[in-house]
């Protein structure tokens, strides 16, 4: 690379010239990176949603659920599949490695569901997972004066915010629909033989529009259409209806053929407001407007674009926002380049304090900005957005990126200042190309380290990636401006630099300590070794986690009621527990959605309330959330029984916290597998370790079931479809569908005017039969039964989930201590097996990846060393600096009460890279020593030292203090700040130190025969 700093020196202004505009380009690359709060990734994962109108949970399952799930089991690559059947729903959620060809695996779903035979009436839906598939927004909505909301919504601002280039849905909450209810009188419908499905299908043959054909003239082809439609309320009410009973013997003169009857005189048609759900702000009816956007749009852009649309209806509305990620990430990124740039500002005093020269600073500083902006410029062709991973990458690079500005501009300074001619191009050449093998190997080596990321599966090596790439963006382009820009600004900076002064005291302390520590090797090592064992011994007391807990001022809420409990009531209970919530001073603002869609399962119930909760700062969230959840419980249960109430912090996305213990439970049995779900829940909620316990199995409820007897029903000639259709007109309203009357489209529904509101009614039921009308008990027998509202199934086994979140960030102790007790002390019944598991299995798991990554990421710089200088003993020298690694990064960890965790795995993972770099500098120096001037071993080692010494200090110092700002963070985007931080601030302190000491004793032990021979002569 010599080549480019000849060319340098050559062709100034063309330099500063490619300079500004890298610049430029990095300032315009910069500014238009997608911000988003973490990298864009699709989960492996698809969820069908089947909806089947009308089934139980064991219908669901066996007519539905499992058949899939038979399909599904084929799809090669699968890693889980886990379903839940509920009443007329059931989810299936596929969960794939992170290489799988998602499209492909959509197309394979979607082919299978075509194949399988299903019930008419089932409708499917796949969903894929990704961080865009969440709401950037939760706004609740208020009209002004009389405006109609609604109408304004739909018409105008809908419309408009679908338009924002990057919005993928809107959706809104608590509107309310116009309903045309065709109430059917029971009795005269009874009389006429119609059922409500009777009476759809014919109103349904009114709106009749076909193609039928052409007529073709001698010029002309002219298609012809055949219609017949209904166009008004007042037609529908004067619709003809024909009765079956029109042509039967002894059927009422009303109905012989000639008798006409319109759909007047045997119901009651009106126009009525249905709201399916409800949905309030702090007491406040509203609506509820929830915004997701594309994969791979701008956040904070589309954010902005949204509260803009909505800013310029303001006359006629009025909005709160109850959930805004946008305004999350804005904090986020705000802090991390806040402390970027308290961690440059950092990095300049330390250069500043050791070369005590301006000038000398401000050269060797000018590589942050270039470098981070060119890195800016890959990361935007890469389609990279700006998140707290490339910004925490940038953060952390912000120290390493000086090292090589530093140690060129280091020699450049020393060498003039020893020169009696001044500078000159060949003494800034000369000097750059002196540490050039230095500089090259010791940034290619830091690269390298990060290569075996790939290495890494799952959701943390995807994760990491961006914030990888950035790093080696910004060091490849830092090596470039050391040995281009840098020794150009010096040329020009260094004009008058006063000679050298004589050795430091620092430089003579440490010539004598490398004296001494060269006749002291055994004592050395052995201290070092005893050191090193201590500081492992440090492991077990600090924790074990996958990213450590923190706390989330939003919280979801949920309140469920029994399964059949009606939406009037479920919005009695939600409004009490509302009141309570605003009785609390340390809730800021609650969201409620009473039979809106559930933040976990997505299902639509409407004996389910949920909440957002936003709390104000400074709140102990954790014996709040205990408080909260009695209080919720305690007002439940008094309105209703067997209520479920659950509280929790919302979850920030991004990898999975693995902070869960798992208990599942397998059995044919139900009942048994209900009693071990309930012992378990009972024992892991008495623990203090956990929190958030959940079980999967919900209880039981009243179900009625009709047994028809075959035999009867075909003596009088009725099919089983028939009896259900009777039951059901009864018990529920039959949808006609959308319909367009007096210009305006409106949903239709039939019921009767009396509904079965009793197990007697319903026994009393008439069926028509070819015998005439008879109660429903003659022909099957009536009764009711305790069924479970929904089965779960994990790869096609019924299964019971007990789950809980474990407090603190010792996840491996408390899992295995949890494991145990369940093992020991719960009394299981026979009939129930027991599977354990969690995050803690996971988390285990992405350790091992990551340490093996640390094995490989050494292997590839030690063949870089063996590349850069040739021999086989000196990246062993090298490498032996890594060893005392640990002991300063687990001593920082225990100081800070940090958790061992990914991020502190990441950190080592650097360190690899970061220390062998100061080893390298030292290392080069005592070849050139030895190779050029012809020193013998040790006085190649302390005259090494003493060279290297304030360039290697320096460039440590830089590194630390640059890190510094991310060490003492308080904010949050912990998965790459303090953990990592404080992991690489105590490591390359520590090893720094003894790098210093370690490497020329290390040296003289793989030269030992050859320092024999130079001693011998020397005596």
């Amino acid at each position: 690379m010599n080549f480019l700093t000849r060319f340098s020196l050559k062709n100034a202004v063309a330099v500063f010239i490619i300079s500004f505009l890298l610049i430029l380009g990095g300032l315009y690359s910069f500014s238009s990176l997608k911000v988003d709060l973490l990298p864009n990734i699709e989960f492996p994962q698809l969820s069908v949603e089947i909806v089947y109108p009308g089934a139980s949970p064991e219908d669901m399952n066996e007519q539905v659920t499992s058949k899939l799930e038979e399909k599904f089991k084929s799809i090669e690559g699968m890693k889980k599949m886990q379903s839940s059947s509920f009443e007329s729903i059931a989810i299936i959620n596929l969960e794939f490695p992170f290489d799988t060809d998602m499209d492909e695996v959509e197309r394979q779903v979607d082919s299978f569901i075509k194949d399988t035979k299903l019930p008419e009436n089932v409708q499917t839906k796949i969903n894929r997972f990704s961080f865009g598939t969440f709401p950037i927004f939760n706004i609740s909505l208020f009209a002004k004066g009389d405006t109609d909301l609604e109408g304004l919504l739909e018409k105008e601002i809908i419309p408009e915010l679908k338009k924002i280039n990057g919005v993928n849905s809107v959706s809104v909450g608590g509107m309310k629909e116009e309903i045309v209810q065709i109430t059917i009188d029971k009795q005269k419908a009874l009389q006429a033989g119609l059922s409500l499905s009777q009476i759809k299908d014919q109103i349904n043959e009114k709106f009749l529009s076909f193609p039928a054909g052409n007529i073709n003239t001698d010029t002309l082809q002219i298609p012809v259409r055949v219609q017949e439609k209904l166009e008004t309320i007042k037609q529908l009410e004067n619709l003809s209806l024909s009765s079956p009973l029109s042509n039967m013997q002894g059927a009422p003169a009303a109905f012989q053929a000639n008798g006409a009857i319109k759909l007047k005189d045997i119901a009651k048609i009106e126009t009525i407001t249905d709201q399916s759900e409800i949905t309030r702000y702090n007491l406040k009816p509203s609506l509820s407007m929830a915004i997701t956007k594309k994969q791979d749009a701008n956040t904070v852009e589309v954010a902005e674009k949204v509260l803009n649309v909505l800013d310029d209806y303001k006359d006629e509305l009025d909005y709160a926002i109850g959930f805004d990620s946008a305004e999350g990430i804005k904090k986020s990124v705000e802090t991390l380049i806040r402390e970027g740039l308290l961690g440059a500002l950092f990095a300049s005093v330390a250069v500043l304090v050791f070369l005590r020269n301006v000038r000398a600073t401000v050269i060797a500083i000018v590589s942050i900005p270039l470098s981070l902006l060119v890195a800016s410029i890959f990361l935007q062709r890469m389609d990279i957005s700006l998140n707290i991973m490339t910004l925490g990458g940038m953060a952390v690079a912000v120290g390493r990126v000086v090292d090589d500005s530093i140690v060129v501009i280091e020699n450049i300074f020393r060498r003039v200042r020893k020169s009696k001619t001044g500078i000159t191009d060949e003494l800034v050449e000369d000097s750059t190309k002196e540490i050039l093998k230095a500089i090259t190997s010791s940034t290619i080596t830091t690269v390298v380290v990060f290569l075996p990321l790939g290495f890494v599966g799952g959701i943390t090596g995807e994760f990491f990636m961006p914030f990888a790439l950035t790093i080696v963006f910004a060091l490849l382009m830092s090596l470039v401006v050391s040995v281009t820009i840098v020794p150009i600004l010096a040329k020009f900076s260094f004009k008058k630099v006063p000679p050298e002064e004589k050795e430091g005291a620092l430089q003579r302390w440490y010539g004598k300590t490398i004296e001494w520590a060269l006749n002291h090797k055994s004592l050395i090592l052995v201290l070092s070794v005893v050191l090193l064992f201590a500081s492992l011994a440090i492991v077990p007391k600090l924790g074990f986690t996958f990213i450590p807990n923190e706390e989330q001022k939003t919280l979801i809420a949920a309140v469920e009621l029994p399964s059949s409990t009606s939406l009037e009531k479920t919005n009695d209970v939600s409004l009490k527990i509302e009141n309570m919530f605003a009785d609390l001073e340390e809730i800021k603002e609650v969201t409620a959605g009473i039979g809106s869609r559930d933040f976990r399962t997505g299902l639509k119930r409407q004996n389910q309330a949920n909440y957002f909760i936003n709390l104000k700062e400074g709140v102990d969230v954790a014996p709040f959330i205990k408080k909260l959840e009695k209080n919720m419980k305690e007002i439940a249960e008094k309105e209703v029984k067997g209520a479920i109430v659950g509280v929790q912090e919302l979850q920030s996305g991004g990898p999975p916290s693995n902070n869960n213990v798992n208990i599942d439970l397998y059995s044919t049995d139900l009942a048994a597998l209900q009693k071990a779900a309930k012992e378990v829940e009972n024992y892991l909620k008495s623990r203090d370790d956990l929190k958030y316990v959940t079980n999967n199995f919900s209880d039981k409820q009243k179900q009625i079931v009709v047994n028809i007897d075959p035999e009867k029903a075909a003596e009088y000639g009725v099919s089983g479809f028939q009896i259900l259709g009777t039951i059901a007109d009864q018990t529920k309203p039959v949808q006609v569908g959308t319909l367009t009357l007096d210009g305006v489209e409106r949903t239709v529904q039939l019921s009767y005017d009396r509904d079965i509101d009793s197990l007697e009614a319903l026994k009393n039921t008439l069926i028509f039969t070819k015998r005439g009308l008879v109660p429903i008990t003659e022909l099957a027998t009536v009764e009711k039964i305790d069924t479970f509202t929904s089965i779960q199934k994990l790869d096609g086994k019924v299964f019971a989930r007990v789950s809980a979140q474990i407090v603190g960030d010792n996840i491996q102790k408390v899992t295995q201590d949890v494991i145990a007790s369940v093992k020991n002390d719960v009394d299981l019944p026979k009939e129930v097996s027991l599977e354990v598991g969690g995050g803690s299995d996971e988390t285990v798991e992405t350790f091992k990846e990551l340490g093996l990554a640390m094995v490989i990421a050494i292997g590839l710089v030690y063949i870089t060393m063996l590349i850069t200088f040739g021999k086989a003993r000196i990246p062993f020298i090298i490498l032996s600096s890594l060893i005392f690694v640990p002991i300063g990064s687990l001593l920082g960890l225990f100081i800070a009460n940090e958790p061992m965790s990914v991020s502190v795995m990441i950190g080592l993972l650097m360190l690899i890279g970061i220390v062998t770099t100061n080893a390298i500098v030292l290392v080069d120096r005592i070849g050139q020593n030895r190779e050029q001037k012809g020193m013998a071993i040790r006085a190649a080692l302390v005259e090494a030292g003493k060279t290297r010494l304030r360039p290697i200090l320096m460039t440590a110092f830089a590194t630390v203090a640059a890190l510094i700002p991310l060490a003492l963070t308080k904010s949050s985007g912990t998965l790459i700040s303090k953990g990592l931080a404080i992991t690489v601030i105590g490591g390359l302190t520590s090893s720094t130190l003894l790098t210093l000491i370690i490497i020329p004793v290390v040296y003289e032990l793989f030269f030992f025969r050859q320092v024999k021979a130079e001693r011998k002569m020397e005596d």
